[in-house]
């Protein structure tokens, strides 16, 4: 066995151990706790880094928990006793562009919008925009298949990843996938270890598709009475079959907040519809919405340059943090069939009520996805405990509607035990197996997903 030292001396980034390493390194946003502290942590900058670290923690019977920005909300980078985390966040270039072939290669520890920027230099884009495009890695949205504002239209992280690098359990370098815009040689590894929450590998490179960027975008809000109403438009615009690039919608709880939040004045709206269409046929399809928007609601708003468009979609970016000045937000993750979304917002206030819980309700009313943010009042001793009552009835509920447990932010730790639940005990018993077919010893993330 390489003696610590030797080892260290070995990799290009940084070693720290035990007090060294800084408290924010065993949570995530998530804000889940895990018993103990991190023995070590890797600022890794290079993949022979990755490899070495992964090879080191195996040789010493240290778990490894792979982190980017730790933006996760399932708890999946929390590191607690007995862990290495592995801090990939410095592998941070991207290392080929290529406008003819529309795609990128970048590592695992570029910031999202950072690569969205950069294809625009060549009037592309990286279409996944998830809420924390900002701050979040790329790596990271792979590790969790992260969705967005976009997915109506362009889909999930997955949707845009053609191939992957990873670091296997036993320090081997594997390449998955092609930089061709179609491929089926062999098995879909690349989609296996997409979402795979960091229990099959370590990403440490990824080609992704890029999009053209829209020509035109226009954008359309609209005022509904109750949220019935407003799902039954966002139902009857896809029945138009109108693919909004966004389609976002608000209960009347979260309107009132954001719109506080912004200074704007309140008004008897029961909820709050946004939607965008892009690309050549951007302003025909804005008018379908707008007329579909039309009969349900008497206020609807059309912008079609980016200042109005920007005022229009405020609302809905300045949701979370409007809610986050009232106490720890926990920020849930559901996903229904379209045609079920105004009875899981109905359930959703009833399980509030019922718990004597602040919850509010918006999401991706393109694609079912909505998030019930429960703010737990930190000068409440029981709050916390009634929040986590209320989120266990809010998967319940989920699922009875036909829905998922998470649409875009993972399992982590703490989905992990409704898992079982929606797949059934067959389906999490075969991920599992293949689990430890890539994993034999559990070196990767133990205690998290499956």
């Amino acid at each position: 066995m390489t003696s610590f030292a030797l080892w260290e001396q070995s990799l290009t980034g940084t070693v720290r151990t035990g007090a060294q390493i800084p408290d924010e390194y065993r949570i995530d946003r998530s804000g889940f706790t895990p018993v103990g502290a991190p023995e070590v942590l890797v600022q890794a900058k290079t993949v022979e880094d990755v490899q070495n670290a992964v090879t080191y923690a195996s040789d010493t019977d240290l778990s490894v928990v792979i982190r980017g920005a730790g933006t996760g909300l399932a708890g999946g980078a929390s590191a607690g006793s007995g862990s290495l985390v592995l801090d990939v966040s410095g592998l941070n270039r991207i290392t080929d562009i290529a406008p003819a072939d529309e795609l990128a290669v970048v590592e695992p520890g570029v910031i999202t919008a950072a690569l969205d920027a950069e294809a625009g230099r060549y009037g592309l884009r990286y279409a996944p925009d998830p809420a924390s495009a900002s701050i979040s890695t790329i790596g990271g949205n792979i590790a969790t298949n992260a969705g967005g504002l976009r997915c109506v239209k362009y889909g999930v992280t997955g949707d845009s990843v053609l191939g992957l690098s990873v670091v296997l359990a036993d320090g081997r370098l594997i390449h998955t996938g092609r930089r061709t815009a179609k491929g089926v040689a062999g098995l879909d590894l690349t989609s296996l270890f997409t979402g795979s929450e960091g229990t099959l590998g370590v990403i440490v490179s990824a080609t992704v598709r890029l999009q053209p960027k829209p020509i035109d975008t226009v954008t359309i809000a609209a005022y509904f009475d109750d949220v019935e109403q407003a799902a039954a438009a966002t139902t009857a615009v896809l029945a138009a079959r109108v693919r909004p690039s966004i389609m976002e919608l608000l209960d009347e709880a979260s309107l009132r907040q954001s719109q506080d939040f912004l200074g704007l004045p309140s008004d008897a709206a029961g909820a709050f519809v946004v939607a965008q269409t892009d690309g050549f046929g951007a302003h025909i399809e804005a008018r379908i919405v707008q007329e579909v928007f039309g009969q349900f609601s008497s206020r609807v708003s059309v912008g079609d340059d980016p200042q109005v468009s920007d005022e229009l979609l405020a609302i809905r970016r300045a949701a979370l943090p409007a809610l986050e000045r009232h106490g720890r937000a926990l920020i849930e993750d559901i996903a229904v069939p379209r045609t079920r979304i105004a009875d899981a917002i109905r359930a959703v206030a009833e399980i509030a009520t019922r718990h004597r819980t602040a919850i509010y309700t918006f999401g991706h009313a393109g694609d079912g996805n909505l998030h019930p943010i429960i703010v737990v009042d930190r000068d409440d001793p029981d709050a916390y405990d009634r929040a986590v009552a209320a989120a266990d009835e809010i998967f319940g509920t989920a699922l009875s509607l036909g829905g998922t447990i998470t649409g875009e932010h993972g399992v982590g730790i703490l989905k992990r035990r409704w898992l079982e639940r929606e797949l059934g005990p067959d389906g999490v018993e075969l991920q599992r197996t293949i689990r430890r077919a890539l994993d034999p010893t559990g070196l990767f993330n133990p205690g998290k997903t499956v």
